[in-house]
């Protein structure tokens, strides 16, 4: 039985054969400390791969009756160039009519297109990975300053302490993973995860 929608041991199957999963000792920007790193455009270099993690994540929005009504004339936004890939897979799915994506450029979240007000289809935010949230709130305010309504929100992964919703409008995630986060080394290296961690250590 084929499914329409992959369960969680299958993303995590793709996402580990691929090393887009990756285990080590990992030191994240904010200076945090954990053994565990996700690297998502790994999983989406294989056209199989995308698609089945695209189409799955597609299909979750095609569920939402308010969503599925204004197809295709949406478009699908990623709020950073590493959620192009999952953008136009899943912009193929839907059959939408217009794809986006946001880059930081001087510190500030913003359309590298011109886009002219009005002129977007109500949108839906795709991106590889959710962990803060804060670039997909960026995109959310940055679509409303031109007028764009966001009707979908969708990541690959999520960490298990991501925002859930923005807005009132609900995360769809094809994984969800608790990654257990250090304040330092020490604290990492007295911890159960750091003793199953291959000894590669990662800063970012």
């Amino acid at each position: 039985m084929v499914n329409l929608i992959p369960p969680h041991e299958e993303v995590m199957d793709i996402l580990t054969k691929t090393e887009a999963y990756r285990r080590g000792h990992f030191i994240y920007p904010n200076g945090k400390h954990a053994s565990h790193y996700f690297q998502m455009p790994l999983a989406f270099r294989q056209y199989d791969n995308a698609r089945v993690l695209s189409v799955g994540l597609s299909r979750m929005f095609r569920m939402e009756k308010r969503i599925a009504k204004r197809l295709p004339e949406v478009s699908v936004v990623s709020p950073s160039p590493g959620g192009i890939m999952v953008a136009f897979g899943v912009r193929e799915a839907l059959s939408a009519q217009q794809i986006y994506w946001a880059e930081m450029e001087n510190g500030t979240r913003q359309f590298r297109q011109y886009i002219a007000t009005g002129e977007l289809f109500p949108a839906i935010i795709v991106d590889d990975i959710l962990r803060s949230g804060r670039a997909v709130r960026q995109t959310i305010d940055l679509l409303k300053d031109i007028g764009a309504d966001v009707i979908g929100i969708g990541t690959i992964v999520a960490f298990a302490d991501a925002p859930t919703d923005f807005d009132g409008i609900p995360v769809k995630s094809m994984l969800k993973f608790d990654v257990n986060f250090y304040e330092n080394e020490d604290e990492w290296k007295g911890s159960r995860s750091a003793s199953e961690a291959e000894t590669e250590t990662v800063r970012f």
